[in-house]
């Protein structure tokens, strides 16, 4: 095991941005997200056990609700896989902070801004060309202007993020950077020596645990790579099942078994069988 944690596991990414003691590192990261007029200098955390949840989503999704002092609502997620219907569900999610502001008696429907912020551990862009590492949604009309600008979505993809150490431009990226390399880190880097970075390394070092944290932190690395091979089972299947229709036509055009392993990457038997 590594010197850090992993925090695309349920309990890495909580111990980071979703206890009391560390609100200054999720403040930090977040105020890279938001425009300068929603910055934050205070957040609380939110109770949210009487919001719906749907239990097959768990093992994959995980998240953090928050609240500034000016009444902005954030829902921060960290997501390792991909879910049916993505885009979906993080509408739907985005509902509950809409509805649980209304107001018995007389009310004139004003809502606060909400974010719904979306860390991913895998691309929902399939075409390359349209394949953004950052997107940034609100709601706009057919030309394009701004038509209602309190409901917004950041989705950050980050297996499309590949810059090196000495690429790194801005706060957002050595953010980043440090999200996507800490488990493989084992000294601070040069670019990251900096005292909201190194609290936060030493808030992800291992050796810092309680033996409490590290069963925790061992049951949901566990449960990370679980879904990890559960998916990569499911590519591969759906890779063989694909290769195998391709293998079909190839031999009704009559072209021969090696000409047909070159184009596929199948074996003997698996184009014998067809």
């Amino acid at each position: 095991m590594g010197r850090y944690l992993n925090p695309y596991t349920d309990f890495g990414f909580k111990k980071l941005f979703g206890e009391e003691a560390n609100k200054d590192l999720l403040i930090d990261f977040l105020n890279q997200l938001l425009p300068l007029h929603h910055h934050i200098t205070e957040l609380i955390f939110r109770n949210v056990e009487g919001l719906p949840e749907l239990s097959h989503d768990r093992k994959a999704i995980f998240d953090i609700h928050c609240q500034t002092q000016s009444g902005e609502k954030i829902i921060v997620e960290m997501q390792k896989a991909k879910v049916n219907f993505f885009k979906d569900r993080s509408l739907f999610y985005s509902t509950f902070p809409i509805r649980e502001q209304a107001k018995r008696g007389d009310w004139d429907f004003r809502l606060t801004p909400i974010y719904m912020i979306a860390v991913l551990d895998f691309q929902y862009d399939e075409q390359e060309e349209k394949q953004k590492f950052l997107r940034s949604i609100k709601l706009k009309d057919q030309d394009g202007d701004t038509f209602y600008d309190k409901l917004n979505f950041k989705f950050i993809q980050m297996p499309l993020f590949n810059k090196s150490e000495n690429e790194l431009e801005n706060h957002f990226d050595k953010w980043i950077y440090f999200l996507k390399k800490l488990e493989f880190f084992e000294t601070i880097p040069a670019i990251l020596n900096e005292p909201i970075f190194e609290k936060a390394f030493t808030i992800a070092e291992v050796a810092n645990m309680t033996p409490q944290q590290y069963a925790e932190y061992q049951e949901s690395l566990l449960i990370y790579i679980e879904v990890k091979e559960i998916v990569k089972t499911a590519e591969d299947e759906g890779r063989t099942k694909e290769k195998l229709e391709i293998a079909k036509k190839l031999k009704g055009m009559e072209l021969s078994k090696n000409q047909i392993k070159e184009a596929t990457g199948l074996s003997d038997k698996e184009i014998d069988g067809l």
